[in-house]
């Protein structure tokens, strides 16, 4: 597997896929990604990310966690660089059996190259990332939000709702007529109305099998009012 540094190019479609090239093929890629797959992605200066639901990107992380970054450190590892974040760790909520306990984020110096920036000393972040021999590395294309920022249905996704959720499959609807094909699917529509992420599903719904096996769009509110929603018509 290739790690997300140098020249590295990384895409999250549901799993990590990166591209090692020039950054005339890197601009290549992402028009590709616009125009001959049909996807909405975002876009930041030569970096190109398929969206993902929240519940995606914990489910295709390695290590999930609340943090403080607290420090950083430019590492000359290659033609580009590699940024070292040193974060005090508020809670971890994926990753038990990959790592004890962070220390260290990692990402590419670069943004064009798909490099997170934190502030230092300033917020708590949600971050995600995968585990390359023993260090996690994180991204744009990887979900990494200020705590704040979150919904309650989100903090609450990340604490142990979306975990319920990782054998369904969230399917984006970007125009329509669109359907689910199978029971264990959540039609995802936010492109529809928000033109992606954050839309209202991204914020307020988790994709859970319900008892009898199939999947559906789940809210949780006040105990007198929660609402499951067909997966279908979400």
């Amino acid at each position: 597997m290739l790690k997300p540094n140098y020249d590295t190019k990384c895409v999250k479609t549901g799993a990590l896929i990166c591209f090692q090239s020039s950054f005339r093929e890197q601009q290549l890629v992402g028009l590709l990604l616009v125009f001959g797959s049909l996807q909405v992605v975002r876009v930041t200066e030569g970096c190109s990310c398929a969206l993902s639901h929240p519940q995606d990107a914990f489910c295709n992380s390695d290590v999930v966690i609340r943090a403080k970054v607290v420090g950083k450190k430019p590492l000359r590892d290659g033609p580009f660089g590699t940024m070292r974040y040193t974060v005090k760790q508020m809670k971890m909520y994926k990753g038990f059996e990959k790592v004890q306990h962070v220390q260290h984020i990692y990402t590419d110096a670069s943004e064009s190259l798909c490099g997170v920036k934190f502030d230092i000393n300033k917020y708590q972040y949600l971050i995600t990332g995968r585990v390359y021999d023993g260090k996690v590395y994180t991204g744009l294309c990887n979900f990494n939000e200020r705590w704040e920022r979150l919904s309650l249905a989100q903090k609450k996704g990340f604490n142990h709702r979306y975990q319920l959720g990782c054998k369904c499959r969230i399917k984006s609807c970007h125009y329509l007529p669109c359907f689910v094909t199978s029971k264990n699917e959540c039609l995802w529509t936010d492109m529809l109305s928000h033109f992606g992420y954050p839309g209202y599903q991204s914020r307020h719904y988790a994709c859970i099998q319900q008892k009898e096996g199939y999947c559906s769009w789940y809210r949780g509110m006040a105990s007198r009012d929660k609402t499951t929603i067909n997966a279908t018509d979400p």
